[in-house]
């Protein structure tokens, strides 16, 4: 992606627009009771209802590379001298090789990209002060619903993020 300037607070010009990237770290819904899941999704309404400005929600797969935690595993083993705990690390090696192997190994990163389009109606000053209040906006409705917002705001998280969303080595 083409992006003319980086600012420092990590909003992005690209041509005529002000991009901001923001990272969510999931609520694990799976973990929650019935009532739980029920105001989750009443969040997400009020998220969906309130949020009515441009925006992107991208959600990127990349497979896991195991082999540190491979060799953290074979370093424990070769230390135990339980014939029990040996047999448990194996298995367990056994185990997360097998699921490697059949690509489910895998880590999830979402995103939510905004934008404001600098136009003769605004200019650079409001369109990130838009900005701002945009993600203000997401990071209060989001964390209702037991999300963590993370502003992503250094040049070297922004350009990493950007190249794994235009590299296909990184999808999955």
């Amino acid at each position: 992606m083409h992006y003319d300037k980086i600012f420092s607070n990590g909003i992005i010009l690209s041509k005529n627009y002000y991009l901001k990237i923001l990272k969510v770290v999931p609520v694990c819904y799976d973990l929650k009771s019935n009532f739980e899941k029920e105001s989750i999704l009443n969040s997400y309404k009020a998220f969906f209802k309130t949020c009515n400005f441009d925006s992107q929600i991208l959600i990127q797969s990349k497979k896991e590379n195991l082999s540190k935690h491979f060799s953290k595993l074979k370093k424990e083993e070769s230390q135990k001298n339980n014939k029990e705990f040996i047999s448990i690390y194996q298995n367990y090696y056994s185990y997360i090789s097998n699921l490697n192997q059949d690509n489910k190994s895998s880590a999830k990163n979402y995103f939510i990209v905004i934008k404001n389009k600098l136009d003769i109606s605004n200019n650079e000053r409001e369109a990130i002060i838009n900005l701002n209040d945009m993600y203000f906006k997401i990071k209060e409705t989001l964390s209702r619903c037991g999300n963590s917002i993370l502003e992503v705001d250094t040049k070297e998280e922004i350009e990493e993020i950007l190249f794994s969303f235009y590299n296909k080595k990184y999808i999955v």
